[in-house]
């Protein structure tokens, strides 16, 4: 397909990144071989937003250091940058917030090229508030935002009040995802078993690592506790920081420890 006639995709992360590994960084690259496959799309940036302190998830350090940690990590990429947005709200923000977010904010990229080094965008599209269809309006206008997961982010969304129904449909029903395949889950069986995401499973790009990597960021803070090395499972950068600042111990782990998780509560109260 005519590289002019390619939907231009960017690809967002929300979550921890406590402390970001290599995992998280490969899921990038994973989502982007596999959209740019199909012929259909083309990957023009990656986006990584770490959460706010006011999550408040149990062993969650300060977004400073996370964030930090994150821009470290994709130092010596062209294309995947960190966002501050999000990690520095006082409270903690809804993830379709933080999408709508960054679709807006890459609507009004297009309108000033001269701050966008990867692509000259699309003419600039309404957003359609009250539409959720098959994400008809940024394929027409050939620019995509894609929320970017592992699958147990994927899972989570039947966890009982952890998400807001009205949100799934719109990150998957407007948006659309990418989901990494990770042992032990089964995306493609968690979206059967769902109406709703059944309902919107051409949004849903299910991705197979066919190079297993295991790493998890609990993994790691349990190495890191135990003063094991963790080189190697991290980028470089990342370790020397961790070190520096002397990060993750048994105390930090205990960090909001007893709290209720903040979507939980907020969506507790509201059900």
């Amino acid at each position: 397909m005519d590289g002019q006639h390619l939907t231009k995709v960017v690809l967002l992360a929300c979550g921890s990144f406590n402390p970001i590994t290599n995992m998280h960084l490969r899921m990038f690259e994973l989502a982007r071989d596999h959209l740019e496959d199909t012929g259909q799309y083309r990957v023009v940036k990656g986006i990584i937003s770490p959460v706010g302190d006011a999550y408040k998830k149990k062993g969650l350090i300060e977004a400073r250091h996370r964030l930090e940690m994150a821009r470290l990590s994709t130092d010596s990429s062209d294309w995947i940058t960190v966002d501050p947005w999000e990690s520095v709200q006082p409270e903690w923000v809804e993830t379709a917030k933080v999408v709508r977010h960054y679709y807006k904010e890459m609507l009004e990229a297009e309108q000033n090229t001269d701050d966008v080094d990867t692509v000259k965008y699309a003419k600039k599209r309404r957003i359609e508030e009250n539409h959720f269809g098959v994400s008809s309006h940024q394929k027409k206008d050939g620019l995509q935002l894609m929320f970017l997961c592992g699958a147990d982010v994927l899972e989570s969304f039947g966890v009982p009040n952890l998400w807001k129904q009205e949100d799934i449909n719109e990150i998957v029903g407007r948006y659309g995802m990418v989901c990494i395949t990770r042992s032990g889950n089964d995306p493609h069986k968690f979206i059967h078993q769902s109406d709703k995401l059944w309902q919107y499973r051409q949004n849903i790009h299910v991705v197979r690592e066919w190079v297993t990597n295991e790493i998890s960021a609990t993994q790691v803070r349990r190495s890191l506790r135990r003063g094991r090395s963790v080189r190697y499972l991290l980028p470089d950068g990342v370790v020397h920081y961790i070190q520096e600042h002397a990060l993750y111990s048994a105390e930090s782990e205990q960090r909001n420890a007893g709290v209720v998780l903040a979507p939980i509560q907020k969506n507790t109260e509201v059900s």
